[in-house]
Protein backbone atom coordinates (compact mmCIF):
# COMPACT_ATOMS: atom_id res chain seq x y z
CA UNK A 1 0.00 0.00 0.00
CA UNK A 2 1.29 3.47 -0.83
CA UNK A 3 2.01 5.83 2.13
CA UNK A 4 -0.70 8.29 1.04
CA UNK A 5 -3.26 5.47 0.70
CA UNK A 6 -2.22 4.10 4.10
CA UNK A 7 -2.72 7.53 5.72
CA UNK A 8 -6.16 7.92 4.15
CA UNK A 9 -7.19 4.42 5.26
CA UNK A 10 -5.99 5.14 8.81
CA UNK A 11 -7.87 8.44 8.90
CA UNK A 12 -11.07 6.76 7.70
CA UNK A 13 -10.71 4.00 10.30
CA UNK A 14 -10.22 6.60 13.04
CA UNK A 15 -13.26 8.56 11.85
CA UNK A 16 -15.34 5.38 11.80
CA UNK A 17 -14.27 4.54 15.36
CA UNK A 18 -15.09 8.01 16.67
CA UNK A 19 -18.50 8.01 14.98
CA UNK A 20 -19.43 4.91 17.00
CA UNK A 21 -17.94 6.12 20.29
CA UNK A 22 -20.99 8.13 21.34
CA UNK A 23 -23.52 6.36 23.56
CA UNK A 24 -27.22 7.18 23.33
CA UNK A 25 -29.44 7.57 26.40
CA UNK A 26 -33.17 7.87 25.74
CA UNK A 27 -34.65 10.07 28.46
CA UNK A 28 -36.66 8.21 31.11
CA UNK A 29 -39.96 10.13 31.31
CA UNK A 30 -40.72 8.69 34.77
CA UNK A 31 -37.54 10.21 36.21
CA UNK A 32 -37.19 13.44 34.20
CA UNK A 33 -38.98 16.61 35.25
CA UNK A 34 -38.10 20.16 34.20
CA UNK A 35 -39.05 22.21 37.26
CA UNK A 36 -39.13 25.98 37.66
CA UNK A 37 -39.70 28.69 40.22
CA UNK A 38 -40.50 32.39 39.98
CA UNK A 39 -41.56 35.25 42.20
CA UNK A 40 -45.22 35.59 43.14
CA UNK A 41 -45.73 39.35 43.53
CA UNK A 42 -42.43 39.59 45.38
CA UNK A 43 -43.87 37.95 48.50
CA UNK A 44 -43.36 34.24 47.87
CA UNK A 45 -42.13 31.80 45.23
CA UNK A 46 -44.34 29.78 42.88
CA UNK A 47 -42.97 26.36 41.99
CA UNK A 48 -44.11 23.97 39.29
CA UNK A 49 -42.93 21.45 36.75
CA UNK A 50 -43.69 19.81 33.42
CA UNK A 51 -44.77 16.21 33.87
CA UNK A 52 -44.19 14.92 30.31
CA UNK A 53 -40.73 15.04 28.73
CA UNK A 54 -39.06 12.97 26.02
CA UNK A 55 -35.83 13.01 24.05
CA UNK A 56 -32.28 11.71 23.92
CA UNK A 57 -28.86 12.51 25.28
CA UNK A 58 -25.66 11.35 23.62
CA UNK A 59 -22.31 11.11 25.36
CA UNK A 60 -18.90 10.52 23.87
CA UNK A 61 -16.75 10.28 26.99
CA UNK A 62 -13.54 9.67 25.05
CA UNK A 63 -13.97 12.84 22.98
CA UNK A 64 -15.62 14.67 25.91
CA UNK A 65 -18.59 15.81 23.88
CA UNK A 66 -22.30 15.12 23.73
CA UNK A 67 -25.70 16.42 22.74
CA UNK A 68 -29.08 17.03 24.33
CA UNK A 69 -32.37 16.91 22.40
CA UNK A 70 -35.45 17.34 24.59
CA UNK A 71 -39.17 17.78 23.87
CA UNK A 72 -41.47 19.09 26.62
CA UNK A 73 -45.26 18.77 26.55
CA UNK A 74 -46.27 22.26 27.74
CA UNK A 75 -49.82 21.11 28.52
CA UNK A 76 -48.35 18.87 31.23
CA UNK A 77 -47.50 21.91 33.37
CA UNK A 78 -48.39 21.35 37.01
CA UNK A 79 -48.38 23.65 40.03
CA UNK A 80 -50.42 21.32 42.21
CA UNK A 81 -53.28 23.83 42.01
CA UNK A 82 -55.98 23.45 39.34
CA UNK A 83 -56.72 27.17 38.95
CA UNK A 84 -53.03 27.96 38.43
CA UNK A 85 -52.60 25.06 35.98
CA UNK A 86 -55.52 26.40 33.92
CA UNK A 87 -54.04 29.92 33.93
CA UNK A 88 -50.62 28.59 32.88
CA UNK A 89 -52.16 26.79 29.88
CA UNK A 90 -54.12 29.86 28.73
CA UNK A 91 -53.21 32.37 26.00
CA UNK A 92 -51.88 34.76 28.64
CA UNK A 93 -49.27 32.31 29.86
CA UNK A 94 -47.95 29.35 27.78
CA UNK A 95 -50.77 29.28 25.20
CA UNK A 96 -50.57 25.48 24.97
CA UNK A 97 -53.36 25.26 22.37
CA UNK A 98 -51.12 27.09 19.88
CA UNK A 99 -47.73 25.94 21.25
CA UNK A 100 -48.17 22.41 22.63
CA UNK A 101 -44.43 21.73 22.91
CA UNK A 102 -41.17 23.37 23.88
CA UNK A 103 -37.77 22.07 22.79
CA UNK A 104 -34.20 22.28 23.99
CA UNK A 105 -31.23 21.31 21.84
CA UNK A 106 -27.65 21.72 22.94
CA UNK A 107 -24.04 20.57 23.11
CA UNK A 108 -22.62 19.14 26.31
CA UNK A 109 -19.48 20.76 27.74
CA UNK A 110 -17.14 18.62 29.83
CA UNK A 111 -14.90 19.58 32.73
CA UNK A 112 -12.48 16.73 33.23
CA UNK A 113 -14.32 13.45 32.76
CA UNK A 114 -17.84 14.70 33.51
CA UNK A 115 -20.39 16.99 31.85
CA UNK A 116 -20.42 20.43 33.48
CA UNK A 117 -22.74 22.48 31.24
CA UNK A 118 -24.94 22.46 28.17
CA UNK A 119 -24.78 25.26 25.59
CA UNK A 120 -28.05 25.19 23.72
CA UNK A 121 -31.20 26.85 22.46
CA UNK A 122 -34.69 26.65 23.86
CA UNK A 123 -37.75 27.14 21.67
CA UNK A 124 -40.82 28.27 23.61
CA UNK A 125 -43.99 29.76 22.18
CA UNK A 126 -42.38 29.81 18.72
CA UNK A 127 -39.37 31.86 19.86
CA UNK A 128 -35.84 30.41 19.95
CA UNK A 129 -33.16 31.84 22.24
CA UNK A 130 -29.85 30.65 23.70
CA UNK A 131 -30.00 28.99 27.11
CA UNK A 132 -26.97 27.73 29.02
CA UNK A 133 -27.55 25.07 31.64
CA UNK A 134 -25.16 24.22 34.46
CA UNK A 135 -24.75 20.56 35.42
CA UNK A 136 -24.71 20.43 39.23
CA UNK A 137 -24.23 16.68 39.45
CA UNK A 138 -23.80 13.78 37.04
CA UNK A 139 -23.51 10.08 37.92
CA UNK A 140 -23.86 6.70 36.24
CA UNK A 141 -24.47 3.27 37.76
CA UNK A 142 -25.36 -0.23 36.53
CA UNK A 143 -29.15 -0.34 36.17
CA UNK A 144 -30.41 -1.69 39.52
CA UNK A 145 -33.17 -3.76 37.91
CA UNK A 146 -31.73 -5.42 34.81
CA UNK A 147 -28.02 -5.17 35.79
CA UNK A 148 -27.17 -5.02 32.07
CA UNK A 149 -27.53 -1.38 31.09
CA UNK A 150 -25.94 1.80 32.36
CA UNK A 151 -28.25 4.27 34.08
CA UNK A 152 -27.13 7.91 34.19
CA UNK A 153 -28.69 10.90 35.87
CA UNK A 154 -28.03 14.58 36.34
CA UNK A 155 -29.28 17.60 38.22
CA UNK A 156 -29.19 20.74 36.08
CA UNK A 157 -30.05 24.41 36.59
CA UNK A 158 -30.45 27.55 34.51
CA UNK A 159 -32.37 30.81 34.27
CA UNK A 160 -34.58 32.32 31.61
CA UNK A 161 -37.04 35.18 31.22
CA UNK A 162 -40.47 34.04 30.07
CA UNK A 163 -41.33 37.56 28.89
CA UNK A 164 -38.71 37.27 26.15
CA UNK A 165 -40.74 34.44 24.60
CA UNK A 166 -43.95 36.44 24.25
CA UNK A 167 -45.74 35.62 27.48
CA UNK A 168 -48.59 38.11 27.85
CA UNK A 169 -49.39 37.92 31.54
CA UNK A 170 -47.85 41.24 32.56
CA UNK A 171 -46.76 40.20 36.04
CA UNK A 172 -44.54 37.41 34.69
CA UNK A 173 -43.85 38.71 31.22
CA UNK A 174 -41.89 41.89 31.89
CA UNK A 175 -38.52 42.80 33.33
CA UNK A 176 -37.19 41.00 36.38
CA UNK A 177 -40.67 39.61 37.11
CA UNK A 178 -40.24 37.32 34.10
CA UNK A 179 -37.09 35.71 35.45
CA UNK A 180 -37.57 32.04 36.09
CA UNK A 181 -35.12 29.65 37.71
CA UNK A 182 -34.96 26.20 36.15
CA UNK A 183 -34.06 23.07 38.08
CA UNK A 184 -34.12 19.92 35.99
CA UNK A 185 -33.72 16.33 37.05
CA UNK A 186 -32.99 13.94 34.19
CA UNK A 187 -32.26 10.24 33.90
CA UNK A 188 -31.60 8.02 30.93
CA UNK A 189 -30.78 4.36 30.29
CA UNK A 190 -27.98 3.59 27.84
CA UNK A 191 -29.23 2.14 24.59
CA UNK A 192 -27.45 -1.12 23.78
Amino acid sequence: MKPKTTMIAAALALAAQSSFAADTYPIDPMHTFPAFEFSHMGISVWRGRFDKTSGTITLDRAAKTGTVDVLVDTASISFGLDIMDAKAKSEDFFNVAKYPTATYKGKIVFSGDKPSAVDGNVTLMGVTKPLKLTVLSFNCIPHPMNKKQELCGADVEGEMNWGEYGMKWSQYGQGDAGKTKLRIQVEGVKQN
